[in-house]
């Protein structure tokens, strides 16, 4: 146990020199502040991270990750990074990535209790039943939680675009994009779902906040 947990601090020494030589100046940049220009919202599993399937370097991508990779109204942790990142770091894009093989959506399309994040997956329940004649009429069962992922992700960038912090952004001329994605575990591909919202102009009116404009 011990062994594992100092192999970590060997691969950041490993990391650390190898990062070095290849730029000198590589942390003293990263020192200096954050730029980003991509918001993240991941699903919590090890075996999706931001940047190694983008191809990017720190300081690229503002990354919050959750499990299922959820855009829900009363979570304070996830609606302090979505105001940071609009409002101080400046993002442009707001990336929903979920992820085929995901256990919070397979949990979710079940019926076993679990535990405490029972709760969470219920907004994923949600999810199935606005869905469910499209889902129940696929007899795969693997095809059928393949679709659930696609359909939570696109249900998570239209609840960014109902939250007052996307909307102000917009109102106020922001160049702010929201996109939804997936990743392939099996094959490493993400791949670009085709939802794509930077106005309240396809959202139902209900949801729709008439918000003060800045000067």
């Amino acid at each position: 146990m011990i062994k594992s947990y100092n192999q970590l601090f060997e691969n950041n020494k490993k990391w650390v020199a190898e990062t070095n030589q290849q730029d000198p100046e590589f942390f003293t940049k990263l020192a200096n502040g954050q730029s980003p220009k991509f918001l993240w919202i991941g699903c919590s599993d090890s075996r999706v991270p931001a940047n190694a399937l983008t191809g990017t370097m720190p300081g690229d991508i503002f990354v919050h990750r959750n499990i299922a990779n959820m855009v829900i109204h009363t979570d304070m942790s996830m609606l302090s990074v979505l105001d940071y990142s609009v409002n101080v770091l400046g993002v442009q894009h707001i990336i929903v990535c979920g992820h085929y093989g995901c256990g919070g959506v397979a949990a979710a399309m079940g019926n076993k209790q679990v535990g405490l994040i029972d709760n969470w997956l219920r907004h994923i329940k949600d999810v199935y039943r606005l869905h469910q004649e499209e889902l129940n009429a696929i007899e795969d069962t693997q095809k059928r939680t393949d679709r659930l992922v696609e359909l939570n992700v696109i249900e998570q960038v239209m609840d960014l675009a109902k939250t007052s912090i996307v909307q102000n952004a917009w109102a106020n001329k922001k160049p702010l994009q929201v996109h939804g994605v997936v990743y392939a575990v099996g094959t490493g591909v993400l791949q670009d779902l085709g939802i794509t919202m930077d106005s309240t102009d396809d959202m139902e009116n209900v949801y729709r906040m008439d918000v003060p404009v800045i000067a």
